[in-house]
């Protein structure tokens, strides 16, 4: 019979990580480490499906502000591409949505989230400004999934297309721009093109018109990070993020620490504690409930 549990020196109870990844996929703790040899090969156990998450934006559809000092960090931040973690969508679907559970996402941009979902037995629905990147993502999906099991992916405006919606949600999960961080386009609605003011303001509309798609008893996922204005300050977007929920009535219900490959922080440590700037390793996973269960 497998031991279940063990004590250490002191008679504490040490529960094995081994026996919480079983049931859980991932220990159910307020810091999920990226880094981990686990983490790692599921993550590349997805990527191995077919998984490519955003087209490649040349420089005429795609700047990062680094000559603003806007950005600190972001996933391949000054790369042609950021990808979303697939390893992590399967994780928030399993522990947050209800089995084959309907999913809405404001920010699609690319496959991941989608893919993960309808491969995992979830109906996903994601709303997508870029229609070069919808062609693309639709391109994967046929590629790994059946026909008659393809995400939704809506191209337009959230803060449109949301108003025509009827649908009820069980899930909100995304990963929405990091204020102009990250400028995906200069299309009207594109909220990464818009002075911070105006971001917020689009931004918590889409929010509230999200919420209002889901079920009561539900809860909602974003995945965000913190950015820096042109003196280096941040600029408050985790705590504007809570905030923006909690103006439509979610409930703040729990956070957690995203723990990201070290990749070239160790370069860019030198140049920032010249300023006294720690460097960002880290992204916030914010989860509001709506109402009571």
């Amino acid at each position: 019979m497998k031991k279940l549990q063990n004590h250490d020196l002191f008679g504490n109870v040490i529960i094995e990580d081994a026996l919480l990844r079983e049931k859980f996929i991932e220990p159910p703790f307020s810091i999920l480490d990226t880094k981990s040899g686990h983490w790692q090969n599921r993550k590349r156990k997805w990527l191995a499906k077919g998984i490519k998450s955003e087209v490649d934006r040349d420089a005429t559809s795609f700047t990062t502000a680094k000559n603003s000092k806007i950005y600190d960090y972001m996933p391949n931040v000054g790369s042609d591409t950021s990808v979303f973690d697939p390893a992590l969508c399967e994780i928030m679907y399993e522990w947050f949505c209800p089995e084959h559970g309907n999913i809405l996402d404001p920010f699609a941009g690319g496959s991941v989230r989608g893919l993960v979902a309808h491969y995992l037995g979830y109906s996903y629905t994601g709303i997508e400004l870029r229609l070069e990147q919808v062609i693309s993502n639709r391109a994967q999906s046929i590629n790994m999934l059946e026909e008659i099991n393809q995400p939704d992916w809506i191209i337009g405006d959230s803060n449109k297309i949301l108003d025509t919606i009827a649908n009820k949600f069980d899930f909100i999960f995304s990963c929405p721009p990091y204020a102009n961080l990250e400028v995906y386009s200069d299309l009207d609605g594109d909220i990464s093109n818009m002075n911070y003011d105006n971001f917020l303001i689009a931004y918590e509309s889409i929010i509230k018109k999200s919420c209002d798609k889901l079920k009561s008893g539900c809860y909602a996922c974003f995945v965000v990070s913190e950015v820096r204005d042109k003196q280096g300050n941040y600029i408050g977007f985790v705590p504007d993020t809570i905030n923006a929920f909690k103006k439509c009535g979610m409930k703040y219900y729990n956070e957690a620490i995203l723990l990201n490959a070290i990749g070239t922080a160790p370069i860019r440590a030198n140049n920032c504690m010249k300023n006294n700037k720690l460097v960002k390793v880290h992204q916030n996973i914010l989860i509001f409930r709506k109402g009571s269960k």
